[in-house]
């Protein structure tokens, strides 16, 4: 269903339904395709305002580019969905992103205008000769408010499958950011697989709490209004906020990342009560910590979890649902294979590159962002996702980076963190490859002193290198419990405690940060 076909008839038919709600802002269905019709003639007359444009990336096919830096979730999924009926193509900028990183992108590209509230930004962009536009939110609603009146707006309505849509990006917060458009055509197609396998259901009211420029809450925004059905934001996770809200707005299902999820364990744990009504989470990233799912499963028994996989690049994949959610099935429209280095098909079970045939996948990368190729001439695409398949299903081993060499045999880190994530009290966790002379590199775990865990009942042993920490379990427990869950050669040799794991912005523990730290003598060794 087309996002604006979608939103048109459930104006038509339910014009009071809840549309996009934030804390305290809210817009129904028929205030939505009003408010839109205002929202495209603000943005139109700032493109038209310039004298000198700038130029969209050749995959814009020509459409004007508004991008949304912003920390309000309510407004940038408002400016996002009231620009799906017209001829635009929109982004959303982490405003949390370096600010190099956010010129970069805005000049590689050729956006023209940007919604955002940054000094910094808008000089950074002034002094880089950028022809563009920066509004602040005031100004921009502001001159919303200015059209309202106009009787002659545009209206909203259904576009061609091949124009451009959305412009995304699938980094930002560590490396240069890849851009990369979803014609509607494409998005379609996502949205498709999301409605038979994730249930983003007519008049269901979805949370899906965190900056829209996660492609994860972006994807809840648009799969909810492509429905028929309600979506909740908000800037953060706030769990007595939320909870109230999950109460009030009677909302059955979540969209959130697996931090998030953790979080609301937490806080259903404290009072379930609020959050009894809950049939559904959804959260992205295959490999949910199995902590994770346990907890959440303690503490909401009736509450069913879907953890999916996919790309942003090539849209939803595949999801787990049961056990120890390390084996991944895939979509029946979504084709699946375990490729060499060459491109040649491996036998199950053998780790390789996955690369995936699906209608929603981009055609390539926005030139000028990045030179590296989506999708092969056979139509296949891969983001260099590792794994192996058996019996028809997936486990994912990580990205390219995520795999080590010791001793002559290919180790998937992630692997090694799944097994570890069965540990009582154990709390988060990271497997790092570390160079040594023998074996050219060791595998290592590293562990966040954080975790909920019970005070020692003795105290630990002086001996440096097999001490107990904080009632963290001892090396040769580790040794024991690796030896048990994993083959030899997956087995940390070294064990590591850091005070706290380095992360993105978006809570993601950077693996590469923390061979760093390691490296230089910042971890204490178990």
């Amino acid at each position: 269903m087309p996002i604006t076909a979608s939103i048109l008839e459930t104006a038509a038919s339910h014009p009071d339904r809840p549309a996009i709600v934030g804390g305290d802002d809210r817009l129904t269905y028929a205030e939505l395709v009003a408010d839109s019709r205002a929202v495209f003639a603000a943005v139109d007359a700032l493109h038209r305002a310039q004298s000198a444009p700038p130029t969209p990336a050749p995959e814009a096919a020509g459409v004007p580019i508004t991008a949304v830096s912003h920390t309000s979730a309510f407004l940038t999924a408002r400016i996002v969905a009231g620009l799906a009926g017209f001829r635009a193509v929109s982004a959303t900028i982490d405003p949390r992103w370096p600010l190099s990183h956010q010129v970069g992108i805005i000049r590689a590209t050729g956006i023209g205008v940007v919604i955002s509230d940054s000094p910094a930004l808008a000089e950074a962009l002034a002094a880089s000769a950028w022809t563009g536009t920066v509004i602040s939110a005031t100004a921009f609603e502001a001159a919303v408010a200015a059209h309202r009146s106009d009787p002659d707006l545009t209206a909203p309505r259904v576009r061609a499958p091949a124009e451009p849509f959305l412009m995304l990006f699938s980094s930002g917060t560590t490396s240069n950011p890849k851009a990369f458009i979803k014609t509607r055509e494409q998005y379609r197609a996502n949205v498709a697989v999301s409605a038979a396998h994730l249930e983003p259901l007519p008049g269901v009211a979805t949370l899906a709490p965190g900056p829209v420029s996660y492609s994860l809450t972006l994807y809840a925004v648009i799969e909810s209004l492509a429905t028929g059905g309600s979506v909740h934001v908000a800037d953060e996770f706030d769990p007595a906020a939320m909870g109230r809200r999950i109460a009030e707005e009677n909302v059955t299902r979540i969209v959130a990342v697996p931090a998030i999820v953790r979080a609301l364990a937490e806080a259903a744990d404290r009072d379930p009560e609020r959050f009894a009504g809950l049939d559904l989470v959804v959260t992205g990233g295959a490999n949910l910590p199995a902590v994770i799912r346990d907890r959440l499963g303690a503490v909401l028994p009736d509450t069913r979890l879907i953890s999916y996989y996919g790309a942003a690049e090539i849209g939803f994949i595949g999801d787990s649902r049961a056990g120890d959610g390390t084996w991944i099935t895939i979509y029946p429209t979504i084709g699946a294979q375990i490729r060499d280095d060459s491109g040649s098909p491996v036998p199950d079970g053998e780790l390789g590159t996955l690369w995936i045939l699906a209608a929603a996948c981009s055609e390539g990368y926005v030139t000028g962002t990045s030179t590296e190729v989506l999708r092969g001439p056979d139509g296949w695409a891969t983001v260099h996702d590792q794994g192996r398949m058996a019996g028809g299903l997936l486990q994912l081993a990580g990205r390219a980076g995520d795999i080590a060499v010791t001793g002559g045999h290919k180790v998937s880190l992630p692997e090694v963190e799944r097994a570890y994530g069965t540990v009582p009290h154990l709390g988060e966790v990271v497997a790092i490859a570390l160079p040594d002379a023998n074996l050219g590199t060791v595998v290592a775990l590293v562990i966040e002193d954080g975790g909920d865990r019970p005070t020692p009942t003795q105290e630990p042993e002086s001996e440096p290198e097999s001490e107990s920490m904080a009632g963290l379990p001892d090396k040769a427990a580790l040794l024991a419990h690796g030896r048990t869950q994993l083959a030899p050669q997956f087995v940390p040799r070294r064990f590591y405690v850091l005070d706290q794991l380095p992360r993105t912005v978006g809570g993601k523990i950077r693996r590469a940060e923390t061979v760093d730290l390691i490296v230089n003598e910042q971890g204490r060794r178990l």
